[in-house]
């Protein structure tokens, strides 16, 4: 064995017996074919200062928002604007198929934008569909 491996790690087999593998190959660089590949997100120790605010984009103008709304027209407002927020993010179809969620998008001033969520990952672009039957037992329970 080269000075410059690392130790081997011994892996237990499915048959009981044991496998001798080393996670640095012969000269110090990781073997891809048996630990996969590496995800640079998870070298990355800091974030970005901006990716948090771009997070917590949407959150933070909706505070914005409110508290604009509020010392503009007063305290009754954002809490009516909250309260129909509440009851028409309630409304929805039946599990399996999507819901537009219009009137909660016109309520927000968002119904005018088009994001990512708008063109990628809509639930009426999948390939299959559930059965409607067991989705609506298994969100109630039976």
């Amino acid at each position: 064995m080269a000075d410059n491996m690392k130790s081997p790690t011994i892996l237990p087999k499915s048959d009981g017996a044991s496998e001798v593998t080393t996670t640095q190959g012969l000269y110090g660089v990781p073997d891809r074919l048996r630990t996969g590949l590496s995800n640079v997100k998870d070298q990355i120790k800091d974030s970005h200062p901006l990716e948090f605010t771009e997070m917590n984009y949407t959150k933070n103008q909706q505070a914005l928002d409110m508290r604009m709304l509020r010392n503009t027209q007063g305290l009754h407002a954002p809490l009516r604007l909250q309260m129909e927020c509440a009851v028409t993010s309630k409304i929805q179809r039946l599990p399996c198929l999507p819901s537009s969620m219009i009137a909660l998008d016109t309520l927000m001033g968002s119904d005018d934008s088009i994001g990512f969520e708008d063109i990628l990952g809509a639930p009426g672009d999948l390939e299959t569909m559930g059965d409607i039957h067991s989705i609506m037992e298994r969100k109630h329970g039976f």
